[in-house]
């Protein structure tokens, strides 16, 4: 079993995600998931948590409840190790400090010796609730998305997405190494970057001509990408073309786009998504579930993501429902 130490405070989005790379992912605390797999590599990707670890054990939420159930714990590692200790969200209100003394004691009295700069061994006290999960790190998701801002790529336009929120779409939508992941209305290209980055084939299809420019002016630093003019109601793309679909709808005031208004342009997304892939994740300012459903999906899961006062973002989970129906119909 596994230890997720889950980021932000919308858990069950944070273990969607997480399932990325980790299996029979359950939310037990608050921050905090447990898992049954894990590929490490991946948990490397992963935007929405932060470490994962090789439980060695839980208890209640108290010092000595954790010190009771590590030193009653098996143990087949030596050497160096630190303690570090959590007290997620405040919801425990243990002293942290306190717990990582307490805990190192029972690990020296087993033989380790303390090195908190560079230990063979980490072990994890993670405090949330009612209970602490004890375990050995075993993976730390990369992290550095301030470091791609938007605007801080060669081509930028406003209301473009936070690479934080891209990257855990795309891993929802099934982003992987040698996976095709497509955005039929790319844009500046944000989560076609953040599919390149966990080692997918990104492709983006755009209506617009200075979008696919300046999206493969983006993409280039990451290694490029298939970038196409097209409209996302009539994809120049063949059947079961890839593996994900992934897109940001257009918001409010982008009400019209070339003959399109927002209705029609999102269903008939919707029903090309269905033709050329058998996953999708939409997003958009309202709930697109009922047009999704009409374009032959079936709603996975929906989440509401607050970008600010004004502005939520609705996320809905695809999967195939039947067969795709043809346009028009």
């Amino acid at each position: 079993m596994y230890c997720l130490e889950l980021a932000g405070d919308d858990d069950a989005f944070a273990a969607a995600e997480s399932r990325a790379a980790a299996g029979n992912v359950e939310v037990v605390a608050p921050g905090v998931a447990v898992a049954r797999s894990l590929d490490a590599d991946r948990v490397r990707t992963l935007a929405l948590t932060r470490r994962a670890s090789a439980l060695v054990a839980t208890s209640d939420a108290t010092v000595a409840a954790a010190e009771t159930a590590l030193d009653a714990a098996g143990i087949d590692r030596s050497g160096s190790v630190a303690v570090r200790a959590r007290d997620v969200r405040g919801t425990a209100g243990v002293d942290t400090q306190r717990a990582e003394r307490t805990l190192g004691a029972v690990l020296v009295a087993r033989g380790f010796d303390v090195d908190l700069d560079d230990p063979d061994h980490e072990l994890r006290a993670v405090f949330a609730g009612e209970t602490c999960h004890l375990g050995w790190l075993v993976a730390e998701s990369d992290r550095g998305y301030g470091d791609r801002a938007p605007t801080d790529r060669p081509f930028f336009q406003p209301g473009s997405m936070d690479p934080l929120l891209a990257r855990a779409l795309v891993n929802v939508a099934g982003a992987r190494p040698g996976a095709t992941v497509l955005d039929p209305m790319c844009g500046t290209g944000g989560l076609l970057i953040e599919a390149a980055l966990v080692g997918a084939d990104p492709v983006g299809v755009d209506a617009q001509r200075k979008m696919v420019r300046g999206a493969r002016e983006n993409l280039a630093e990451y290694g490029g990408a298939t970038l196409l003019r097209g409209d996302a109601t009539r994809l120049p793309l063949r059947d079961e073309a890839v593996d994900a679909v992934v897109f940001d709808a257009p918001y409010g005031r982008q009400s019209k786009i070339e003959r399109h208004d927002l209705a029609d342009l999102v269903s008939g997304a919707l029903r090309e998504a269905r033709r050329v892939a058998p996953r999708a994740v939409v997003v958009g300012d309202r709930s697109w579930t009922d047009a999704a459903r009409d374009a032959g999906w079936s709603v996975d899961a929906t989440f509401e993501r607050r970008v600010h006062r004004s502005l939520v973002r609705h996320v809905a989970v695809l999967e195939p429902d039947g067969t795709p129906r043809a346009l028009g119909d």
